[in-house]
């Protein structure tokens, strides 16, 4: 399973990306805002700086102004994947980026029909967004599966991207069910590592190798 970091801050890219196990980033206006940067310049320093996909989304909601500047993002590098959010229009700028090469994550998706025209419209990735389905009551990690069976059945190279993760047991049950792709913020990728034996463990290793007196330099 490949991880993208969701994130638009430089130095956390940079300093999680050095640890090898970053593999793309997605990004959307609310993180983008969030940085207080100039949307074109922070998506081509993200692009210097990460040799995986980038997501960056368009603003508009029409067809026409979506293109334009689906295009213009694009134009930024040749790893940014254009995100599109999942209507009639963001569906038709899918099609029309793809069939001319553009890599396109189609986001906030949160049915399996949804899913399905993503891919019939040439999607790269697909962004199911589970947690915001769990908000409401809803079986966010049931669509992942159902998502992953319906492309599987018809062999669709859309990856399954999911989104709005909350917790780091959503990674594993995404990696269960065959998801291609996991996008988190920082603090669910530190979790994924972090564990309270793994820390007490260690501790008492070093406390027992303190004891004998040796090093190994």
């Amino acid at each position: 399973m490949k991880i993208f970091l969701d994130s638009a801050d430089l130095d956390e890219i940079a300093a999680l990306c050095d640890t090898g196990f970053i593999d793309g980033v997605t990004t959307n206006p609310s993180l983008i805002a969030k940085s207080g940067h100039n949307i074109l310049d922070r998506i081509a320093e993200i692009c210097a700086i990460v040799d995986g996909p980038v997501s960056a989304e368009v603003t508009a909601t029409d067809y026409d102004t979506m293109l334009a500047e689906g295009r213009k993002l694009a134009a930024i590098g040749p790893n940014v994947a254009v995100k599109v959010p999942l209507t009639k229009a963001g569906l038709q700028a899918c099609q029309t980026l793809s069939h001319a090469g553009t890599k396109v994550n189609v986001t906030l998706c949160f049915t399996a029909g949804q899913a399905l025209l993503a891919a019939k419209a040439g999607a790269a990735f697909i962004s199911p967004f589970v947690g915001r389905l769990d908000d409401i009551g809803r079986d966010g990690m049931g669509l992942i599966e159902e998502i992953c069976t319906l492309y599987a059945n018809y062999d669709y190279p859309t990856e399954v991207l999911v989104a709005s993760v909350r917790s780091s047991q959503t990674v594993v049950d995404a990696a269960l069910m065959g998801a291609d792709v996991v996008t988190l913020p920082p603090k669910i990728l530190t979790a994924l590592y972090h564990h309270p034996l793994t820390d007490s463990g260690l501790d008492a290793f070093s406390q027992d190798w303190a004891k004998t007196g040796q090093s190994i330099l």
